[in-house]
């Protein structure tokens, strides 16, 4: 039996079939606990509450429930990508999946854009753009440190189930790797983005788009100034995320204890032509919470209907 499908691409949670030796699955434990390991024959799944052969979830329907030699139940089920990414190995911090969810939103990262990301850090977002470019895209990833790099490709390999058709992973420097390369979109996970905003003005054709993945305030504020001193950019904004959960127990309704609050704050822009490739001028504006202004250019008023 194998873990995949006749085209080697790992079987989809969700899909009618049942478990197979080769598989990547995630365990689930009374307490929410998850557990990630590959289906061997002849393996065992340790934990502090017993064991469990892997022959005893071979074959299951994912959602089994399954108990270890200690009397603990254990679920299994094929992981999604948010299991895959809180469990798998990490080299670097990753992106979290609130924050690659905003990515691919703000960025437009849709079926058959080229994408490059740089840098790959764990691959985690590297899965989440590898997902939304579909077979038609392509992502291509800069990683400059090369242990990095290995656990990114480690990571995004074990995901697919080999190396994606359509994934570059270059250890090096970003900067050189863009010269001469053309892309839909930019996706920066670096310590000091600005730096690589010269090389992203040259690689996105007019329409294309950045977003920018910093943890402070004074990045966020570096990368703005450099985005507007460039000349090539517009719709130059910065959010942040914060997701929050709920407990939900019949009539006992209430926001949960802990919430996921700041991670970074993503920073996005448009390239359009400057004024010297014949585009019209953008003055800059203070941030203004007031409708339809945005930082760096002001929205057309509404004109009410019937006039």
């Amino acid at each position: 039996m194998s873990g995949a499908a006749d085209d080697g691409v790992p079987v989809l949670p969700g899909t009618d079939a049942p478990l197979a030796e080769g598989e990547l699955v995630v365990l689930t434990d009374r307490k929410g606990r998850r557990y990630l390991l590959t289906l061997t024959s002849g393996g065992e799944w340790h934990s502090h509450a017993g064991l469990v052969p892997h022959e005893a979830f071979i074959g299951c329907d994912e959602g089994t429930t399954v108990r270890t030699n200690r009397n603990m139940e254990v679920t299994v089920l094929r992981p999604t990508r948010e299991d895959f990414v809180l469990k798998m190995k990490r080299g670097a911090q990753v992106v979290y999946p609130k924050d690659q969810a905003m990515i691919v939103a703000a960025g437009d990262v849709r079926p058959g854009c080229t994408v490059v990301e740089a840098g790959a850090g764990s691959g985690a977002l590297t899965l989440a753009l590898l997902a939304a470019v579909g077979p038609s895209g392509r992502v291509v990833s800069f990683e400059h440190r090369d242990d990095h790099a290995r656990v990114a490709r480690r990571n995004v390999e074990r995901f697919h189930g080999g190396p994606p058709d359509n994934w570059e992973l270059h250890e090096g420097d970003v900067v050189e790797g863009l010269a001469g390369r053309r892309a839909h979109r930019v996706v920066l996970d670096l310590l000091e983005p600005w730096l690589v905003v010269p090389a992203v003005g040259d690689a996105l054709a007019p329409g294309g788009l950045l977003v920018t993945y910093t943890p402070t305030v004074p990045q966020v504020m570096r990368t703005t100034e450099r985005l507007w001193e460039d000349g090539r950019f517009s719709q130059v904004r910065t959010t942040e995320t914060m997701v929050r959960g709920w407990d939900v127990d019949g009539l006992a309704v209430r926001p949960a204890h802990r919430m996921v609050a700041h991670t970074a704050f993503l920073t996005t822009a448009r390239r359009v032509p400057s004024r010297e490739e014949g585009g019209p001028p953008r003055p800059r504006r203070k941030a203004d919470t007031g409708p339809g202004i945005v930082w760096g250019e002001t929205a057309a008023e509404e004109t009410p209907a019937g006039e």
